[in-house]
């Protein structure tokens, strides 16, 4: 399987199954729409016929070097992945997203969480359910050394002590256990002050500071109780946050609506404020709400995504550190085999616990009774709902089967697929089509900046 394409200019040519990745010649990418799997030692005559436009020899050389690669096994290559689906099957758990506060003090209006409490009142995490959670962890990691931990709300630091004291918990284990904590968190940055500043930079391996762009665009949603937008006052915090934080990892998180698919313009906002680390999501929902994506935008939105690919390649050609997450896509190596077959493996290696204990496949799940695996306060947790997640692939969804992005998105988000298309095996439409621009664009990147 191959995807062409042209962008900025180029024309591409992703194997699928061998994932390389050509820059090719309109006459080479134009005779891919007439070449298959074992050709013929001698150009067909065909051939000429069909790409009269350019030269018989030049058209001969050509077909020559296309058989060389196919030869090689790196053009229209077989796929080696479909094997290890037999051996892919539950895992030790090696992650959890503790929702340490299901409440906040912002009103976001496009909040999946329904502005922090899930839909089920608002709630803090004691220490003792959170340290309950570390305890689960520790026990379903089996051999796993390195586990991660990922405070979430709501907002996290309306629970900060008890954030503390879970990290704390969590270090006194790790020798005992032979474990590595790492921890994230994730935080609209109200009530950010030193202390936590300092803490934060210690303690979290990483963290997501929550903002939408330029002030207008942010303050259009993120807002308090009173309807009032938060940009100034979180945009000086997280400048000090950032610019205390040396060279550990962060990103600032914002969403994209319908009513600005000009979103290159926050990523260029974000990145004159200082920071270079940058995920600008779609307002993922139903799509009745006046903000959601719907197929209408997906015009506009291709657009804006080519054009942010050429201001990323400008960044990157004068040396600048600006990363757009979505961009960020390796091409040499990549995830290992079983994420390109999963994703992010959430009901299985991944799971959230609520402040009541519950625990749920991952944070986009929770409040939805069905899919509740357990609670940490008795130790149950439901192995056939592991077993379902577990087994969730590339390969069980048809629409991924042939589906020349199914290696880099691993078949979407579950949580969408399951929200919005009523099942963890049926991908989400418009999520797929949003997915497969930003690979385009990932692959343009990585064309020009090897010529």
């Amino acid at each position: 399987m191959i995807h062409k394409f042209t962008q900025n200019g180029y024309y591409i040519v992703l194997d699928v199954n061998s994932g390389a990745v050509f820059e090719l010649d309109r006459c080479a990418y134009e005779m891919l729409d007439y070449i298959k799997p074992g050709i013929a030692d001698e150009c067909p005559q065909e051939l000429y016929n069909l790409l009269r436009d350019f030269p018989e020899e030049t058209v001969k050389e050509t077909y020559g070097e296309i058989k060389e690669l196919i030869d090689r096994r790196i053009l229209f290559s077989t796929d080696d992945y479909e094997p290890f689906v037999e051996s892919l099957g539950t895992a030790p758990v090696k992650s959890m997203c503790l929702n340490i506060a299901h409440n906040c003090n912002l009103r976001c209006g496009y909040c999946f969480a329904s502005q922090g409490d899930f839909g089920h009142g608002k709630k803090l995490m004691s220490y003792e359910v959170g340290k309950k959670a570390i305890d689960f962890l520790v026990a379903s990691s089996a051999g796993r050394k390195n586990l991660e931990v990922d405070f979430f709300g709501g907002e996290p630091l309306m629970n900060f002590d008890t954030v503390k004291r879970l990290v704390a918990y969590a270090r006194s284990l790790e020798k005992e256990h032979n474990k590595n904590f790492r921890f994230t968190i994730t935080t609209n940055g109200l009530l950010l002050d030193k202390d936590k500043i300092d803490f934060i930079n210690k303690e979290m391996s990483n963290v997501v500071l929550s903002i939408d762009g330029r002030q207008e665009i942010n303050d259009r949603y993120r807002i308090n109780a009173q309807g009032a937008g938060c940009y100034e006052t979180i945009v000086p915090k997280f400048k000090q946050l950032v610019e205390e934080r040396g060279d550990k990892e962060y990103y600032v998180r914002g969403t994209y609506t319908r009513h600005n698919t000009d979103f290159s313009k926050d990523v260029e906002h974000l990145f004159s404020l200082g920071f270079d680390q940058v995920s600008i999501e779609p307002a993922v929902t139903d799509e009745d709400y006046e903000y959601s994506i719907t197929e209408k935008e997906l015009p506009a939105i291709f657009e804006e995504y080519e054009h942010l690919a050429k201001i990323m390649l400008e960044h990157k050609r004068k040396g600048d550190k600006l990363n757009f997450f979505h961009f960020m896509l390796d091409l040499d190596q990549g995830p290992c085999v079983y994420k390109r077959l999963r994703g992010c493996s959430c009901g299985n290696e991944y799971i959230a616990v609520t402040p009541e204990g519950d625990i749920y496949p991952c944070h986009q799940f929770v409040g939805i009774d069905e899919k509740k695996m357990g609670s940490v306060l008795d130790g149950s947790f439901n192995q056939e709902l592991k077993e379902d997640f577990a087994t969730a692939t590339v390969y069980s969804k048809e629409e991924c089967k042939n589906c020349w992005a199914k290696f880099y998105c691993s078949g979407g988000c579950n949580a969408n697929n399951y929200l919005y298309e009523g099942s963890i095996r049926k991908p989400h439409k418009i999520s797929c089509e949003i997915e497969r621009k930003r690979l385009e664009c990932a692959i343009m990147i990585k064309v020009a900046l090897d010529e």
